[in-house]
């Protein structure tokens, strides 16, 4: 049996041989990087991506390495692998810390080149200027639903989803104080009170004064700030404002999820595991019947959807709707493409992307 040192020794030597390999991976990656840059490709394939990780997890079954941790190593290096590329920029709605910000270095890693922007419009604004490659921002949240400026943006931009995330919201009560006893004022955007009285409640910190702020980001920086406060934040902003976790997983609701999605200017290839978002304007939305006869075509034509939502048309004289639809496959499978030719004259492409993992 090895001792501490020999594992110690052993570790060494693998991490050796993982930077060689590494070394020998991005090289390899500055050449594909030529490639694209000559044919103006995209540098972000989302669904290369997935094959990669789907391929490496069936190659670890059995292994110490799960699908999940593969996927945490492997996305990092794909971040760090795009910038050596072709460093680019990704806008994303603000501030720093936040959980779009998050979301963001989830996907792009703490490498690329982040803009924090301060409303939703900005970062569409900003990625249709060419300021930014890329956009994240929030569409729809399981506990508050749709983020309907998300969807009206979406109505009248040239930009695409390229790719969503699902991601757990989960708030941590940070602070600088040694003891829980000596916290005399707790910061939170006024959500985040609500979403953890039970939390408060437990640990006696009900009746402390509660300082409600316009970001959890803005919370971390007051507690940074005053030894004898808190934040209940996001994990990314007390690590990037420097206080220290007292407790994570702090939320009454542990399974509150937030669908993000990324724009860009580019389409993505076939995945095999695809979901395609559309906007409907249905012609005779007046018409008995219109938006059921419209949504038969896709049960006759075997297109399975997954989110339908309404949305009050911005272009009408007369008050009516538009309606968002994602449904599973790809803009350019068959099947899709004989249902959509009946409706071309109604139906605007969101664009289409590998599907999310929603699971908790």
């Amino acid at each position: 049996m090895k001792t501490l040192d020999q594992c110690r020794e052993a570790i060494d030597s693998i991490d050796n041989e993982i930077l060689h390999l590494l070394n020998r991976r991005m090289h390899v990656v500055e050449r594909v990087g030529e490639i694209k840059n000559d044919s103006g490709g995209a540098i972000y394939r989302p669904e290369r991506e997935k094959a990669i990780i789907d391929r490496l997890a069936k190659l670890s079954k059995d292994e110490v390495l799960n699908k999940s941790a593969i996927e945490a190593i492997f996305l990092e290096i794909f971040a760090v692998a795009r910038n050596l590329e072709l460093p680019e920029r990704i806008a994303y709605l603000g501030p720093e810390g936040s959980f779009t910000h998050q979301a963001a270095e989830s996907r792009f890693g703490a490498m690329s080149d982040y803009l924090s922007l301060s409303s939703i419009a900005s970062v569409f604004k900003t990625i249709e200027a060419g300021r930014a490659k890329f956009g994240v921002v929030p569409i729809e949240n399981s506990r508050d639903g749709v983020v309907g400026e998300t969807l009206d943006l979406l109505a009248k931009s040239p930009m695409k989803i390229v790719a969503e995330l699902y991601m757990p919201i989960h708030m941590s009560f940070a602070t600088s104080a040694r003891n829980i006893s000596d916290i005399r004022s707790i910061y939170s955007k006024d959500k985040g009170f609500g979403q953890c009285r039970e939390f408060l409640s437990q640990h006696g910190l009900e009746n402390i004064e509660q300082i409600p702020v316009e970001s959890t980001a803005k919370a971390a920086i007051l507690a940074s700030e005053d030894p004898h406060s808190a934040a209940i934040c996001s994990h990314i902003a007390a690590k990037l404002y420097g206080v220290p976790t007292m407790f994570e997983n702090i939320e009454d609701i542990h399974n509150n999820l937030t669908r993000f999605v990324i724009l860009s200017d580019f389409e993505n290839a076939v995945s095999g595991e695809d979901k395609t978002s559309i906007l409907v304007r249905l012609k005779d939305a007046q018409k008995s019947g219109a938006l059921a006869h419209f949504l038969r075509d896709f049960d006759e034509g075997n297109v399975n959807l997954s989110k339908i939502e309404s949305r009050p048309s911005r272009d009408d004289e007369s008050f009516g709707y538009w309606f968002f639809i994602d449904f599973y496959g790809h803009i350019e499978d068959e099947y899709v493409q004989k249902v959509l030719q009946k409706h071309t004259d109604e139906v605007t492409w969101l664009g289409s992307y590998v599907k999310g993992d929603n699971a908790i």
